[in-house]
């Protein structure tokens, strides 16, 4: 292949242009060529010397030394006939392996172009590719309606390759989807492994998640200095902004199903049983760990007042003693909720 300007396209820029391969960062040579980025990778691929020439794009020395091997067995081809004839047969035999292991020389390239690829973005390098991706929504948006359009990252279930293909974490509702377009549906999830989409968020924490993907799509500049200063002025948790804390659940975030305008309880056959899954403290204060572990006394104080024998208040409604007959299935309470 050769691009416009007439120049031949690299291994890596050819794989990372292929359809399906868009949330691939094209890994610099200077990382492929230390060797202690490598390490343990030569047991995981099969004919990993070839495979990793073909990545750097390395014509194989052979190849030359038997041309001129050719040149020299035809001028004493008199004198070595028996010999010249040995070589010919070993070297077309060579010939036929290497046609006939292309295919899965190309096939361990891709293999370990992979597992390199789980390592460099989270390098400093391959994060900061990646996040030029995640500001131009190259990754997708999430799925869910109540996210409205936030940014997703691509992560692997599993660091294993072979286990499981790569899905859209999404930082607001905090879960993982399995990509809209087919194309991504054959991509191994292990060369994005399980590290990166945690990495990102502690690498980048003043990112507006709550963002809609197509709010980036007209094109994202840096950072000012001004929009730079005014995060610093936000209000944190455990290092991370508020308005970045599970910004798809909670209140107002989670489907509340109804019938005749009457809620569903919980206590229904049909009740929203699953809903804590979603749910969020009132007070969003609550997770800064580092506060209540700075100021022990307060929360003795609380124990003492007598707040833990309260019922804790949640976004989706304070929790109801269960009957013990449990009650019919359609009956109406005094709060308007169907159980």
């Amino acid at each position: 292949m050769s691009s416009s300007s007439g120049t031949p396209e690299s291994w890596i820029s050819s794989f990372c242009s292929l359809l399906g391969h868009e949330y691939f960062a094209e890994i610099s040579e200077d990382f492929i060529e230390d060797d202690f980025n490598l390490t343990g990778l030569q047991g995981q691929v099969a004919m990993y010397k070839e495979a990793l020439e073909m990545i750097l794009d390395v014509e194989p020395e052979d190849d030359e030394d038997e041309d001129e091997d050719e040149e020299e067995d035809e001028g004493d081809e008199s004198v070595e006939g028996e010999d010249h004839k040995i070589r010919r047969a070993t070297s077309e035999r060579r010939h036929h392996r290497m046609a006939s292991d292309l295919s899965i020389i190309e096939s361990s390239a891709e293999m370990l172009y992979g597992l390199i690829h789980q390592r460099f973005i989270c390098s400093r390098a391959g994060i900061q590719q990646m996040s030029e991706k995640y500001e131009l929504s190259h990754f997708g948006v999430c799925p869910r309606t109540l996210c409205e359009g936030v940014r997703t990252l691509p992560v692997g279930l599993s660091d294993v390759p072979g286990e499981d293909t790569v899905k859209l974490f999404c930082p607001s509702c905090l879960d993982v989807y399995v990509p809209p377009n087919s194309r991504f549906q054959t991509v191994d999830g292990a060369f994005f492994g399980r590290t990166f989409g945690a990495l990102f968020l502690l690498t980048f924490p003043d990112y507006d998640i709550t963002k809609r993907g197509t709010d980036t799509l007209g094109g994202h500049s840096s950072r000012s200095m001004a929009s730079a200063a005014s995060d610093d002025d936000k209000e944190k948790i455990n290092g991370m902004n508020v308005q970045n804390l599970g910004p798809g659940l909670g209140q107002g975030k989670m489907y509340q199903p109804k019938i005749y305008g009457f809620k569903v309880s919980e206590r229904a056959r049909s009740g929203p049983r699953m809903g804590w899954l979603r749910d969020r403290p009132l007070d969003i204060r609550e997770l800064d760990e580092a506060a209540v572990y700075a100021n022990p006394e307060e929360s003795d104080d609380d124990l003492l007042n007598g707040a833990q024998t309260q019922p804790r208040q949640t976004l989706a409604g304070s929790r109801k003693v269960r009957r013990p007959n449990g009650g019919s299935p359609m009956s109406m309470e005094q709060n308007g909720e169907f159980v």
